[in-house]
């Protein structure tokens, strides 16, 4: 165990540290008994941020649960620790603090929070976020739209609270390389910045691999999973001159396909591959409303703004909504103010 917390950072900066409010600090390094979670439908941000906290604060000696409301998917099965993530709160834990992580709002957390109103009401809340959409609230809120990951945040954390990266033989770093590497679709999406390139090269250096999990997330698919991208994929249409792009998942295509809900994501950054796209759209058909995700050309149109329209919210380039209409209608509504945005450019 490093003694000192700094010793394993080589290209995070003084300036990078700083970055991380005083406030969010003091009220997780004096917190005992932390539950960390993050949202719904939970991606490697969403795991490595929450186990990233909870590992942290057991290594300062308090004591954590790492949760999810929904079960960890067997892509996940790689990461540290992932065996920690529980469905329910430790009835033995008289929690201090919640810690919600990579979640845009409470709701996004999903049963947990509604199943535990009264938990959730009366713990106090720290939100760690970089969605631009995020208003706050927690008693204490950390969004960082800049960020391009919740895991970068929580690196730039520890080490403020005296946990080194190589921690845990350098665990906690895989788990929040992970994050960083599923959100910036490895390095290749623009919220990729210096610091998260400085962040990564520290988590590299404490023992995360690079090569390893991006294996794991893009490079090793079930073939019911490939299939189901193939039953989407056949069904892309386009508008605007093929400025607008989109697809549908229906849920005959999880039965046709064996693939399960989960393996559902990638469908839409497969979409967004498109080189004439200026807006494209994946509609999940959810019976009574439906789930959208939707990727935006830089420069173009802002994913908050089209999915801010429904509920909704993310990030400029990567936004999603639940849309409250069955497919038919949705689609019809969201296409028509896609189309709104898309015109507002002008010609391309």
């Amino acid at each position: 165990m490093a003694t000192d917390p700094t010793a394993s950072l080589g290209s995070i900066t003084g300036h990078d540290l700083a970055a991380v409010p005083d406030a969010v600090v003091a009220l997780l390094g004096a917190s005992r008994r932390v539950l960390a979670i993050g949202h719904e439908s939970p991606d490697a941000d969403a795991f490595g941020s929450a186990l990233g906290v909870a590992l942290a604060v057991e290594w300062l000696g308090g004591r954590a649960t790492a949760m999810s409301s929904d079960p960890v998917p067997p892509m996940y099965d790689f990461m540290p620790h992932i065996e920690r993530i529980r469905a329910e709160p430790d009835p033995d834990l008289d929690y201090d603090l919640i810690v919600v992580s990579d979640s845009g709002d409470l709701g996004r957390v999903g049963r947990v929070a509604r199943e535990h109103a009264e938990l959730f009401g009366r713990v106090p809340i720290l939100v760690i976020d970089h969605h631009a959409s995020n208003e706050g609230f927690g008693a204490v809120d950390w969004v960082d739209p800049s960020a391009a990951a919740a895991c970068e945040m929580v690196a730039l954390l520890l080490p403020r609270l005296g946990v080194p990266l190589d921690a845990l033989d350098g665990t906690i770093a895989a788990d929040l390389m992970a994050g960083v590497i599923g959100d910036t679709g490895m390095f290749q999406h623009p919220n990729a910045t210096p610091r998260t390139m400085r962040v990564s090269a520290d988590l590299l250096a404490a023992g995360a691999s690079i090569a390893d999990v991006a294996r794991r997330i893009y490079r090793n698919k079930p073939n019911a999973q490939l299939r189901l991208f193939g039953r989407v994929l056949a069904r892309l249409e386009s508008d605007l001159d093929e400025r607008l792009v989109w697809a549908s998942l229906e849920p005959d295509d999880l039965v046709r396909s064996g693939a399960s809900a989960e393996q559902s994501e990638g469908i839409i950054d497969l979409l967004a591959q498109s080189a004439t796209a200026e807006v494209a759209i994946l509609f999940r058909d959810l019976g009574d409303r439906t789930r959208i995700s939707t990727r935006t050309r830089d420069g173009g149109v802002d994913a908050i703004v089209l999915t801010s329209t429904f509920g909704g919210g993310g990030h400029p380039r990567a936004a999603g909504a639940t849309v409250m209409l069955p497919l038919a209608e949705a689609r019809v509504a969201v296409l028509a103010e896609a189309t709104r945005l898309i015109d507002a450019l002008g010609p391309r």
